[in-house]
């Protein structure tokens, strides 16, 4: 039983499908360098804050810390969505097919998860104190 027509792999839909999620991973990583550059300045915001109101911020570090980690993951995923655009091409230029998840969608996205759940307990910690 089929579900209908069988897509070749030299179909043009195919490449630009692949175009498209490699440009997609681009934004993505840089999306993350801008947000960690954001998260890094915050902890300075913070300072300048507290100093306006009188207190003494104790430690700006971990904001630096959670804004280089995001900016490095963001510069990993830009390089590897670079050799990930590069083995697909490839793969269908032999005829190869495409199936099985991808490992660097699901690090990503744990990753992701993991820091900003750590970056929002951090953020609640710094304002409730």
């Amino acid at each position: 039983m089929e579900s209908g027509p069988k897509i070749s792999e030299r179909d043009p839909r195919v490449y630009l499908a692949v175009e498209r999620t490699y440009l997609s991973w681009i934004r993505t990583g840089l999306s993350l360098m801008g947000f960690g550059f954001v998260v890094a300045r915050f902890g300075l915001f913070l300072r300048e804050l507290s100093a306006g109101a009188g207190r003494q911020v104790s430690s700006i570090g971990a904001s630096a810390t959670f804004g280089t980690v995001l900016g490095i993951v963001g510069v990993f995923l830009t390089v590897a969505a670079v050799f990930r655009y590069v083995r697909l091409l490839r793969k269908l230029d032999r005829g190869e097919e495409l199936r099985g998840p991808s490992w660097l969608a699901v690090a990503i996205g744990v990753t992701l998860a993991v820091t900003g759940a750590a970056v929002v307990i951090w953020v609640f910690m710094v304002s409730s104190s």
